[in-house]
């Protein structure tokens, strides 16, 4: 149940709506890959999950990539790594969902089934990546947005059982998306952006920040990523400065920021593994699979994550009228607790609760 506005206003709580309890089914992939030629590899892989009421299966990914040179080259529709916490796989993720500022971050330019072509290159212990993205596989605009996505990251320091990681990302839209003609009498084409998340599960589909329509010349939002290891135990953080440029230049530029802070321990002793070709953490590998007449449970994780998202600008007080520009798009803290056991290596199951929420995910791959 979520209430929201004057603790003191018994109308407005009962005006407030609660919050859907359900199951879905978050993703549902099946794809394949493969390489040809010895040089080339390729990937195509199709999503029939979504975000509370499952969605008719789209491409989440179809890619040819050259890999013969250390500067691999990539075309096709794919997620480009827009930070540290994109950098990990959709099944070794320390949560259900991302970080909210993390997964929005993502939508600027990022994203699954986005049209790219990207560079990449890694040793190791430095990752770099620099990609050039357009709509995603199921936007369809009057013309199509034109966006950049670069990352760079380093391991600075590594021991035998522990390391450190730093890095920084940029994710640009240079172009937005334009809703028809560009006519010069009406102003222009409106090339609207917008910011918005769910409470970091997707079970409900309401979003308790958002920032509506902005109608904008481009967005800028750069992250700072820090990450690190000691045998078991592992965290991460980042931090995101977005600053939206307005087409209007009466009217101020919103900037927002947000950040987060995750950690994990494994109680059955086996460590996160840090994946040097995509430069994140992956869940860690189960040194017994599960099997209770053995008393052997898996690798059995317990996770915490702070994260919080500002999405106002010059918003003034409650009650109060707002500043030409204005935008009230709210202010998310969340608290996140979780436990994901992988029974097995292709199996795992988390269950977390983060504001009032309480969520279960189970996956299996092979």
């Amino acid at each position: 149940d979520f209430r929201r506005g004057s603790f003191g206003d018994a109308a407005e709580n009962e005006r407030a709506r609660d919050m859907s309890d359900g199951v879905n089914i978050r993703r549902a992939r099946i794809g394949m890959e493969g390489k040809v030629f010895s040089v080339f590899d390729y990937n195509m892989v199709y999503d029939f999950g979504g975000s509370g009421v499952e969605e008719a299966g789209r491409v989440s990914s179809a890619w040819l990539q050259y890999s013969g040179y250390p500067v691999k080259v990539r075309v096709g529709f794919f997620p480009a790594p827009t930070s540290l916490e994109d950098a990990s796989s959709f099944t070794g993720s320390l949560f259900v969902e991302r970080a909210s500022v993390a997964e929005t971050v993502r939508g600027l330019a990022g994203g699954d089934g986005r049209a790219s072509i990207g560079l990449t290159a890694s040793g190791e212990r430095w990752n770099l990546a620099a990609t050039v993205t357009g709509n995603t596989v199921t936007t369809l605009t009057y013309d199509e947005q034109l966006g950049f996505v670069g990352r760079a990251a380093y391991v600075p320091f590594k021991g035998k059982d522990w390391m450190i990681h730093v890095g920084a990302n940029a994710n640009l839209i240079i172009d937005p998306a334009a809703s028809g003609p560009d006519v010069a009498l009406a102003g222009g084409a409106v090339t609207n952006v917008r910011l918005r998340d769910r409470p970091e599960l997707r079970v409900d589909g309401a979003r308790l920040i958002d920032t509506g329509n902005i109608d904008a010349d481009g967005v800028t939002a750069l992250g700072l990523e820090l990450g690190g290891q000691i045998k078991n135990v592992y965290a991460q953080g980042e931090y995101f400065n977005i600053d939206v440029e307005r087409r209007n230049s009466t009217l101020s530029d919103p900037k927002f920021d947000g950040w987060y802070v995750q950690a994990g321990w494994t109680l059955t002793g086996e460590p996160r593994r840090y994946n040097t070709a995509t430069a994140g953490f992956d869940n860690p590998r189960p040194a017994k699979p599960f099997n209770p007449k053995k008393a052997q449970w898996g690798a059995v994780e317990l996770a915490a994550r702070y994260s919080t998202f500002d999405l106002n600008h010059l918003a003034g007080g409650p009650g109060n009228p707002t500043l030409p520009g204005a935008i009230r798009g709210g202010e998310q803290n969340i608290i996140s607790l979780g436990v994901n056991c992988a029974a097995t290596p292709a199996a795992g199951a988390q269950v977390g609760q983060d504001l009032d929420i309480w969520s279960l995910r189970t996956q299996y791959v092979f």
